[in-house]
């Protein structure tokens, strides 16, 4: 691979176009949440409908990254990754001239184009170094990245107090143009090997699909950040209706998750190469466990103190942190060739899952009933993604660890 050069495009990306492009799709899915119930009143609809702005995103993505690895695999990441970027910009303005709650959605399904920043930056990272050292500069790449939804919610709660809903769409789209330019100017390809069609890389799937430690890998990445997702999909209702949480407010509580999350992909660029994948996925879902039980703990004490239920949780972040980068390098090193594929294809399995733990979080929880049904499908959740780790561990106690070669 050539040496990386900034604003090259004869060269692979610099680090920082990698983490731009991730964290405008972060952006893009959770700027808005501390603004979910000013949404939902500015259309007339349900707090329910207005949740689909998220798990319907959630879902959207999923699908689209089935297209966008073998795409990337057919014309390369660079072609892929700018497409995704105009999508995104198109369904925001789509967003901010709605009319209607069902517009809105369609403006939504657009922007999950921009999940190719995410997946393709996986990819990009595989084609670029070995597998020990993908796991470790995914892990930059991903801490970097998680900034984005660090700041996102806590400004879109302090836009929509000052300006309304629509002002967090407009910083969203501003976002997009300047990444769109720094894509084009300094993503160069890095795909050398491009498929011969692309029905020939969904031909390729049987080599996934058959792979044990594919699965294991994916259903790793699925629960655990379906963790996340399932926080994603019932905190805003937590926040807003059960803690009576300003959007302002509630932004700067989703600021610890976030920090969690920063922390944990930290840890994992520091230690991946050291330590091994299996054991940071392992430690990762241990966290998280920790985190849920002790949320359990603190709001038997203290149930009126909003810090008792976002507190905690933060762990979460720290736990995906430490767990996600691991789990995605070993999803796209089990057939290097299959690199974007693996990518797009463990991706919608893992959003499709983490979409669907979403609708199911949101839609458990009532006034009446607390944050404990969330808590209990967020306990339920980690305990399937340390199975899954643990599978993957077996396999490489029996038959040996992936080699820089990613055959089995």
């Amino acid at each position: 691979m050539n040496e990386t050069r900034f604003l090259d495009r004869a060269t692979p990306p610099h680090i920082a176009t990698l983490v731009l492009a991730a964290g405008l799709a972060a952006m893009s899915m959770n700027i808005f949440l501390p603004s979910l119930a000013t949404m939902a009143e500015h259309f007339g609809t349900s707090y329910a409908v207005m949740q689909l702005a998220v798990s319907g995103y959630l879902a959207g993505t999923a699908v689209i990254q089935i297209a966008i690895g073998p795409l990337s695999d057919l014309f390369g990441r660079r072609p892929v990754m700018l497409g995704g970027v105009v999508l995104l910009l198109l369904g925001t303005v789509i967003c901010l001239l709605a009319p209607n709650v069902t517009v809105f959605m369609i403006g939504r399904i657009l922007q999950t184009g921009v999940i190719a920043g995410i997946v393709l930056s996986r990819a990009v990272v595989r084609d670029m170094v070995p597998m020990d050292e993908a796991a470790s500069m995914i892990g930059y790449v991903t801490m970097g990245m998680s900034v984005v939804p660090m700041i996102a919610p806590t400004l879109g709660g302090v836009l929509n107090d000052l300006f309304g809903w629509q002002a967090s769409f407009v910083v969203l789209f501003l976002a997009g143009i300047f990444v769109l330019l720094l894509v084009w100017r300094d993503l160069g390809e890095t795909n050398t090997a491009q498929s011969a069609s692309f029905g020939a890389q969904f031909r390729s799937w049987p080599q996934l699909l058959r792979s044990r430690r594919f699965w294991g890998y994916t259903l790793t990445a699925m629960f655990s950040s379906g963790i996340f997702f399932s926080f994603l999909g019932g905190a805003p209702f937590v926040g807003s209706v059960i803690f009576k949480l300003s959007p302002s407010t509630l932004g700067l509580y989703f600021f610890t998750m976030a920090a969690g999350y920063m922390l944990g992909n930290f840890l994992s660029g520091r230690y991946a190469r050291r330590v091994g994948i299996g054991p940071m996925m392992l430690s990762g879902n241990v966290v998280s466990l920790i985190g849920i039980v002790a949320t359990f703990l603190f709001l038997t004490v203290d149930t009126g103190h909003p810090f008792a239920f976002f507190g905690p949780l933060s762990l979460i972040g720290v736990g995906n942190g430490l767990t996600l980068p691991s789990a995605n390098a070993g999803m796209v090193s089990v057939r290097p060739h299959l690199a974007g594929s693996a990518s797009g294809l463990g991706g919608a399995i893992t959003l499709g899952g983490g979409a669907a733990l979403s609708v199911l979080a949101g839609s458990v929880l009532t006034p009446q009933t607390g944050t404990l049904p969330l808590l209990l499908v967020m306990l339920v959740t980690v305990i399937f993604a340390l199975l899954s780790t643990e599978y993957v561990r077996w396999i490489d106690r029996r038959e040996g660890a992936v080699d820089d070669g990613g055959r089995l």
